[in-house]
């Protein structure tokens, strides 16, 4: 486990590393700029560099933390990427239903893959499952979470790289926006942001806002019209 400085989360579990690139999203890879540095730093989960490799000797740590928290899974990677096992898929979600003290939170863009194992994964209501979709091409990936019978279920439109127009936010229970920052971050416009503000607020869904990113997202803050965004889905209330 790993304390984070992402803001929706507590911390990090990565029972799998690796990825490849799939949407335009992926173009600026934060774990894939993470995964170099880690590799050359002699790291033993990043031996094979950016291949997706499951680490079976990490599935046991959740069962260790008494603290209860809320785990980022895969920062580092996608659960649901093509190479990864089903049987590997379903000891991560086994280890997730015997801690019930903790809250997951697994995020796909495999919205397909998701939601065709959607049936036989044991979801409990600590599972959340998320998809990402940073440009409207990539609406699809809504209606496959929906396919789902997670309890909670989010968006991450991270990074926003356009104007998602009208959403469909039925069945969702959070959203979280955020702009693209490091090295060649692609801009964010406020417009986009807003329409995301307001289709939550209409729809009555969760909304937080990440942060406006660029090349010095600490600078730029994660303000959105004199305010932060910091809701979170009602049902995680029941963990608190």
């Amino acid at each position: 486990m790993g304390n984070t400085k992402i803001e929706w989360t507590e911390s990090t579990w990565n029972p799998v590393t690796g990825c490849t690139k799939i949407s335009t999203g992926c173009k600026n890879c934060y774990a894939e700029r993470m995964t170099i540095r880690l590799h050359s730093m002699g790291q033993y989960n990043y031996r094979n560099g950016f291949k997706p490799t499951c680490h079976p000797h990490t599935l046991s740590l959740p069962l260790n933390w008494k603290k209860p928290q809320m785990i980022f899974v895969n920062s580092m990677s996608d659960l649901f990427h093509e190479k990864i096992p089903v049987d590997f898929i379903l000891d991560v979600f086994d280890v997730m239903k015997k801690t019930p003290h903790h809250q997951y939170q697994v995020l796909t863009k495999r919205a397909e893959r998701l939601a065709s194992l959607s049936k036989i994964l044991p979801w409990r209501e600590n599972i959340w499952m998320g998809v990402t979709v940073e440009a409207a091409d990539y609406k699809h990936r809504i209606d496959c979470l929906r396919q789902t019978t997670a309890h909670i279920k989010f968006l991450s439109l991270e990074p926003l790289l356009g104007d998602l127009g009208d959403l469909n936010l039925d069945g969702i229970d959070w959203v979280i926006v955020g702009g693209e920052s490091g090295t060649g971050a692609r801009p964010i416009k406020p417009e986009w942001v807003r329409n995301v503000q307001h289709e939550c607020c209409y729809q009555n869904v969760a909304f937080f806002f990440k942060q406006w990113g660029g090349v010095n997202k600490k600078k730029n803050g994660r303000s959105l019209d004199g305010r932060t965004w910091d809701d979170m889905p009602p049902q995680a209330l029941a963990f608190k």
